[in-house]
């Protein structure tokens, strides 16, 4: 098996739990928090029930390939977390537990990615010279989108 790395994200939403959850239970806000620079689509017909066992294919561009990527719903507990893993893509391993909790009016939402890159010791080079950097660009560019759209009225349910 590949090296596993991890990637730990934790943010304050100054919105309630309930509201805060439903936005990520709506799988067609994922393109709203996706940089542009990945080119994302969702390919499975809206709308998306979430629940374990869902299934969502999705359309992406990495370093100018274009590359088609499913994931699975693992783990669904409402208004606690959720966990989507890769089924075909282009992760040896890609496993992203979202976690919610309440904090007075607000809401803690942390993120803990665990992936690991296929072709051995050239894949430990490209982690080392692009994917590190960009899997944090990915979650550095969440963080700023969740925060302004969640922050004002628009956020989607």
């Amino acid at each position: 098996m590949p090296r596993v790395h991890r990637l730990e994200r934790s943010q304050r939403i100054e919105r309630p739990l309930e509201a805060v959850f439903a936005f990520f239970s709506n799988a067609a806000n994922l393109e709203a928090i996706t940089p542009r620079f990945l080119r994302f689509r969702i390919l499975t017909p809206a709308p998306i029930e979430m629940r374990a066992g869902a299934r969502i294919d999705y359309q992406l561009a990495l370093f100018g390939v274009r590359l088609r990527w499913v994931t699975r719903i693992t783990v669904w507990e409402p208004g606690r977390r959720f966990v989507d893993e890769q089924e075909s893509g282009p992760y040896a391993l890609w496993r992203h537990t979202h976690s919610f909790r309440a904090d007075g009016t607000a809401t803690i939402m942390s993120d803990v990615v665990e992936y690991a890159l296929p072709f051995g010791p050239l894949g430990a080079l490209v982690h080392a010279l692009f994917v590190r950097r960009t899997v944090g660009r990915i979650f550095d560019y969440r963080s700023e989108v969740i925060t302004r759209l969640l922050a004002g009225e628009e956020a989607e349910s």
